[in-house]
């Protein structure tokens, strides 16, 4: 199944949509917890925090659409109140472990440089990541005239895409190795997470 076509599915179920949201609203705030957790106590710049926050607002605002769903569930983050939650709860985790393990061998970084590399290659990939997947959500949205809309998030993602790339041009003498990498794990984990996301619907009928 396409992408688009599990979104479709989702889309046309109350549960799973109120799920679908639930679940990007959860990993929206992994993020946003783990670029503060990678803050330097005193070399915080303003582009750090604004991601942060940007993060953490949209886990919010996704959070607040599932009520126009019309599913009543979905108060929390607990497992039965997400899609995939297992491959959810681990896709940032793993994709953080990988690189700051990639980042230790290679270029033999630790404390909060290792930090500091690993957040801006895991938010690159995700920020790339997110540029695909939000504006095809967005389009199944307005397909269906749905009143949940994703567009905010769609151009604020890409405004973060070009502040990571500006970023790491600052840091890295070149990344595009480095980058390569991160897109490479952030893949084979984003197709895992659709799999189980295939797996956990496969049974849901859809509305006619």
């Amino acid at each position: 199944m396409e992408f688009r076509q599990v979104i479709e599915k989702i889309v046309s179920s109350p549960e799973l949509h109120a799920k679908w949201l639930n679940s990007l609203s959860m990993m929206e705030n992994t993020g946003a917890r783990k670029i503060s957790a990678s803050e330097h106590d005193l070399l915080v710049d303003e582009i750090v925090l604004k991601h942060a926050a940007e993060e953490a607002r949209h886990a919010y605002y996704l959070k607040s659409q599932i009520k126009k769903t019309g599913f009543s569930g979905c108060k929390t983050y607990q497992m039965n109140e997400l899609l995939a939650p297992i491959q959810s709860f681990q896709y940032l985790h793993a994709l953080d472990t990988s690189i700051s393990r990639y980042l230790k061998k290679n270029l033999n970084y630790s404390g909060s440089r290792l930090k500091y590399a690993a957040y801006l290659l895991v938010t690159y990939a995700i920020e790339v990541r997110a540029d695909e997947l939000y504006p095809i959500y967005e389009e199944v949205l307005r397909a269906v005239d749905s009143n949940i809309s994703v567009r905010m998030i769609v151009v604020e993602e890409q405004g973060h895409l070009e502040e990571m790339i500006q970023q790491m041009n600052d840091f890295f003498e070149d990344w595009s190795g480095h980058g390569e990498f991160a897109l490479s794990i952030e893949n084979k984990l984003f197709q895992r997470w659709v799999a189980a996301i295939e797996r956990s619907i496969e049974n849901q009928p859809i509305a006619i």
